[in-house]
């Protein structure tokens, strides 16, 4: 007994001289695996064809964890070289005014956010023209202030870090930029035994950019060797 191949020989030459490129082929698979379902007829199972599928499912949900994965590290890995350049930069300045202008330019510029304001609280609230001069980078408050405007639409206590969408723009903070400014990032910073406590507010036009979901411990990093700075230069 003989057949016909119906396939052309130089196709036929190509699949026997390389099989594995066959079994590669997901889609190639897939349609000879039907192909073969449908030569057998509705009345029989194949039970392990059922088995196949849902391994081949369950390989594409770890195929796309893993690619999840991978993305979110180099987002991380992104976000660090981010943030210790913007550290780098931040310890050039030699004098007090350099740095709080490099705050609310370079660093914002490498952060890639649209605002940074650092807040300083003091007992002797007064217009300083000096701070006018900085920019919109510095603002003074009464004690107290950076608690309460940590603490809008929380009823806990505050946190050293928080991150969340823009619902009460405040002018004194952002100025001129109040309103189009849509979340932020709010770092408490401990100036030392003594003092009153600082915060830095980085905020961006998207509303996503800051979201509660988001990790904190690059911010808490950033905080954390600007206020060592800070009680360098109130030393």
């Amino acid at each position: 007994m003989s057949s016909t191949p119906k396939l052309e020989d130089n196709l036929r030459a190509a699949i026997l001289a390389e099989p594995d490129v066959v079994l590669d082929d997901k889609d190639l698979m897939q349609a000879l695996v039907a192909a073969n379902e449908q030569a057998r007829g509705d009345n029989v199972i194949d039970l392990r064809g059922i088995a196949m599928q849902r391994l081949e499912a369950r390989l594409d949900r770890l195929e796309d964890t893993h690619r999840s994965v991978i993305a979110a590290a180099y987002e991380n890995l992104a976000g660090t070289n981010q943030v210790h350049r913007a550290i780098l930069r931040l310890l050039e300045p030699v004098e007090f005014e350099d740095f709080l202008r490099t705050l609310g330019a370079d660093v914002a510029d490498i952060l890639r956010v649209d605002s940074v304001t650092l807040v300083l609280e003091t007992t002797v609230v007064q217009n300083d023209p000096a701070i006018d001069t900085l920019g919109g980078v510095l603002t003074i408050a009464e004690p107290g202030f950076i608690d309460r405007y940590l603490t809008i639409d929380r009823g806990g206590p505050a946190r050293d870090v928080i991150l969340r969408e823009i619902h009460q723009p405040s002018r004194r903070i952002f100025g001129s930029q109040a309103d189009q400014l849509r979340s932020e990032a709010c770092l408490k910073l401990d100036l030392g035994a003594g003092r009153l406590p600082g915060m830095i507010v980085m905020a961006a036009r998207d509303p996503r950019h800051f979201t509660p979901q988001l990790g904190t411990d690059l911010l808490a990093f950033f905080a954390g060797v600007f206020e060592r700075s800070m009680r360098h230069w109130l030393s």
